[in-house]
């Protein structure tokens, strides 16, 4: 999978997953701001003709690295991702207190955001 570039489309709320100037893979997020700042993954989405290439771990794997960055938490309302997240606990730490409260509070507040 080395021919893939993941990159963050902050504005359109999604990390994408590029190969030879084609998406063939997203995280669709949105960032919370309070009561602490993070990144809420809400759908994995891979093209069917690019699933089994390890696209979507990249994927989650990548958007843990940007939240580190930030210096924000994930907050994963994403089944993919939660799931991700079990599983790679040493690069997925948990949302503080009231974070996934608050995210699901979020998307309740914005039906047709996703």
């Amino acid at each position: 999978m080395s021919d893939v570039e993941i990159r963050d489309d902050r504005p359109a709320g999604r990390l994408e997953a590029v190969a030879s100037g084609e998406v063939v893979g997203r995280i669709e997020y949105f960032v919370l701001d309070s009561p602490a700042p993070a990144l809420v993954p809400v759908h994995t989405v891979v093209e069917p003709a690019h699933e089994g290439e390890g696209i979507a771990g990249s994927l989650a794997r990548e958007l843990y690295a940007v939240a580190r960055r930030e210096d924000a938490a994930v907050a994963p309302l994403c089944p993919y991702v939660v799931q991700w997240a079990e599983r790679h606990r040493d690069q997925a730490p948990e949302p503080g207190a009231g974070l996934l409260e608050a995210a699901r509070e979020w998307l309740a507040v914005h039906p047709g955001r996703f």
